[in-house]
This record gives structure tokens, C-alpha cells and sequence, in this order.
């Protein structure tokens, strides 16, 4: 799904959610390749030229949500939780560590171990060490008391395309993902890999966040409905 066509998607359902005419809603994505920064997020961090961007057709987007520039494309799992955090007694530091903890768990379903880095939201390889490297990113805004925006799970992505950026707004940070921590650092970007890691990243938030995924098919199947906001019941 186009980045602008989600946004716009996300954007609609917080607004009908604090209106309370509907329940809270989990988006899973893929997008095309973009860039996008964060209301404060410094411009600066974007390494490539607008020529090199323009010519790749990569749009360079700022949004609401917190955070600096944060890359999306094939092979990345994006999921924006449209939860109304008030009505289920949910404060936005326990949202994120709900967020960072599904990421960790679809990590480690693909055999991967990765674990939370104090001070620097989202999904890491070996947070403590001397080189930590960067799975997923976070970054949401509640407005109205409803959350949107959400994470970024790197699955598959061609790493290189990260070179455009600092990721995160930190020079020399290195991205990676779960294909290359796997060690199958060759496979190319596959939306049924994304499919297959929303299946999982969906039951461990609803886990975590003790709710029930409504409508919510076989794992096997979500890749074919990737485009269908998810219900989260209770």
C-alpha cells in the first residue's frame, strides 16, 4: 500500500475510533519505498540528494509521530495499532513496551534473538554490545487519546537501501534484519515473508496487550488480506 494511502487510512480510523464508531483497528503493511521524518526530525540525517531520490522515486514524507527518518519498502513489515488507549486503561509507555515486545517475539518465531534497547525505542541485535544493530523502528502519535503511526519490522528489505539515511537520526547506526541475522542475507524482499511475520507480530501484541484479534484468519492466509484492517475485540 502507497505510504500516503495509509497515512490517509490511519488518520480516518483514529478519528472515527475517538468518535466511538468503531472498535480499535491493527493495520499491516508493505509500502513501496519511502522516506519519512518525524515532526522534529532534522532533514539533515537524510543522506542522498534529492536527484538520487527523485530518480529511484523515492518521496521523502513528514508526518506527526515522533522520532527521525525512518526508511520503508519491500520486504519491511509496517503495523499502525489504532487503539483508544483511555478506554482500555493503557498508558503510552506500556503501548511501546507491548510494541517492542511483539517485535522481539516475531524475531524470535524466525529464530532470531533480539531484545529491547533502554533509551532507544524499537528492536535490536545485541543492544548492549559494542555495534548494536537496528531490526525495527518506532514511532507513534495519540491524538484524542487514540494511538496511530506504529513500527517497522525489517523481514527482508534490501539493506542497502538504507544507506540513504541515518537511520533513526544516528550516524553510522547499522540496519539489519531477520533474513540476515538468519543468515540468508541474499534473500530478496518477499511480501509472503512480511505475510507470514504479521500473522505472528499480530497474536504476540494482542497477546501482550490481552485482547482478542476478531476476524483475524489462519496465519497461513493473512498475507492474501494484508490490506484489511484487523479488528482488536474486548
Amino acid at each position: 500500500m502507497a505510504y500516503r494511502d495509509a497515512w490517509s487510512l490511519q488518520k480516518r480510523l483514529a478519528g472515527e475510533r475517538a468518535d466511538g464508531l468503531i472498535g480499535d483497528r491493527l493495520l499491516l503493511v508493505e509500502h513501496p519505498a519511502v522516506l519519512t521524518l518525524g515532526r522534529q526530525a532534522g532533514e539533515s540525517h537524510v543522506l542522498a540528494t534529492p536527484e538520487e531520490l527523485a530518480e529511484r522515486g523515492i518521496e521523502v514524507v513528514r508526518v506527526e509521530r515522533g522520532g527521525e527518518v525512518t526508511y520503508h519498502g519491500p520486504g519491511q513489515l509496517v503495523a499502525y495499532p489504532i487503539l483508544a488507549l483511555s478506554r482500555r486503561g493503557l498508558l503510552v509507555r506500556p503501548l511501546v513496551r507491548a510494541l517492542e515486545d511483539a517485535m522481539v517475539a516475531t524475531c524470535a518465531a524466525f529464530g532470531v534473538i533480539a531484545d529491547r534497547r533502554e533509551g532507544h525505542p524499537g528492536c535490536w541485535i545485541e543492544p548492549d554490545g559494542v555495534a548494536p544493530r537496528k531490526l525495527g523502528a518506532l514511532g507513534i502519535r495519540v491524538e484524542r487519546g487514540v494511538s496511530y503511526h506504529g513500527i517497522a519490522l525489517n523481514v527482508d528489505p534490501d539493506l542497502a537501501d538504507f544507506d540513504l539515511i541515518d537511520p533513526c537520526g544516528m550516524p553510522g547506526l547499522v540496519s539489519t534484519s531477520i533474513a540476515a541475522e538468519a543468515g540468508r542475507g541474499g534473500e530478496c524482499p518477499s511480501t509472503e515473508a512480511v505475510g507470514h511475520a504479521a500473522a505472528i507480530f499480530a497474536r504476540a501484541l494482542a497477546y501482550r496487550l490481552d485482547v482478542e484479534l476478531v476476524g483475524f484468519g489462519a496465519a497461513e492466509g493473512l498475507s492474501d488480506r494484508l490490506g484489511s484492517p484487523l479488528t482488536a475485540g474486548r
